[in-house]
């Protein structure tokens, strides 16, 4: 005999994830400028995009490593400073903003983060730190940042060497890093020729075995400790379709559930080829009403059994429809207001 609960079912964030699966969740597109006409362009489709669907499906980081000119890093960085001030959306949507600075082994990064962090740390959602290559370098990366006064500003890692694909999972295990990203030029660059050039091109960056080898290790790598894996540039920028069908495969073949962009072209393919079907909505959207009706307990759905390990997947699909703009039906649609 069942009995009518006097409390609602509790949300399915507080029931179904954990330290791995979903622990942190992004935007599935991470756009990157580094020169100042195309920062300002990014950061005005960012916020037509928000105005237009009500959150911002993708990330803007602004680029000082390979953006700023050699010698003119302080500028640079200040320019940074005076575009992340310049923002000024109506609430209750934020600009999600974040920062790539310099290595942390060269002369201009503890300015960079000083200058920026310093400034507007508390605007950033990010900073990311390239060509991360041990856990020494994340830590010194953390106390940048502490001592620039954001102790919570997450970091995104860049991993580009073997050394540091094989470091990943320590990498990764750090709290403070919140996503790696492949550096797919840079890793391929680093083998001395013994990698073609075409692996840093469509199709053979899917092909090589040790480009597939570290993407799929960097993947398994965030997965395993909860965070987002993020996937390298398609440099065929101005091909829309190759665009998406790379993003597709890297979602759905090596498990990335994010994606760079380096041109604005690249971000509407990239956050398509990350949206699940309408068909997968609405079947996710059933189980999981069907699963909080029955307090998280196990259920039958069309003649199969489902308990709390497939209803955290089929959450996930909701949270990625949610993210990337498809239409929610009405049964769940509360759960994200």
């Amino acid at each position: 005999m069942t009995h009518a609960r006097a409390t609602k079912a509790p949300h399915p964030r507080d029931v179904l994830l954990g330290a791995q699966a979903g622990a942190v969740t992004l935007p599935v597109c991470d756009h990157y400028a580094g020169v100042e006409a195309r920062m300002r362009k990014s950061l005005a489709l960012q916020a037509q995009w928000a105005a237009e669907r009500g959150a911002c499906p993708f990330d803007v980081t602004l680029d000082c490593e390979d953006g700023a000119p050699v010698g003119g890093e302080a500028e640079h960085a200040a320019l940074v400073v005076a575009l992340v001030q310049g923002l000024d959306w109506p609430a209750p949507v934020r600009p999600r903003v974040g920062v790539r600075v310099h290595p942390v082994d060269h002369p201009a990064f503890e300015a960079d983060v000083a200058t920026i962090v310093g400034a507007v740390g508390d605007r950033l959602t990010h900073v990311m730190c390239p060509k991360v290559e041990s856990v020494a370098d994340v830590e010194r990366a953390a106390a940048a940042l502490d001592a620039a006064g954001a102790p919570a500003l997450a970091l995104h890692v860049l991993i580009e060497s073997p050394a540091a694909v094989h470091r990943a999972f320590d990498i990764a295990a750090h709290p403070r890093v919140v996503s790696l990203s492949f550096g797919l030029m840079d890793f391929v660059s680093a083998h001395g020729g013994a990698i073609p050039a075409e692996a840093m091109a469509l199709p053979g960056q899917f092909e090589h075995p040790l480009v597939r080898r570290a993407k799929l290790e960097i993947a398994s790598a965030a997965h395993a400790h909860g965070k987002v894996p993020s996937h390298c540039v398609v440099t065929e920028f101005r091909d829309r379709d190759a665009v998406r069908e790379a993003a597709r495969r890297a979602a759905r073949e090596f498990g990335y559930t994010r994606m760079w962009s380096i041109h604005p072209d690249q971000i509407e393919p990239i956050v398509q080829a990350f949206q699940p079907s309408e068909q997968a909505v609405a079947t996710a959207a059933e189980i999981i009403e069907q699963a909080a009706a029955a307090y998280w307990a196990p259920i039958s759905h069309q003649g199969h059994l489902h308990d709390r390990a497939s209803f955290r997947y089929f959450w996930q699909v909701l949270e990625r429809a949610h993210a990337t703009g498809v239409p929610l039906p009405e049964s769940v649609r509360g759960y994200f207001s």
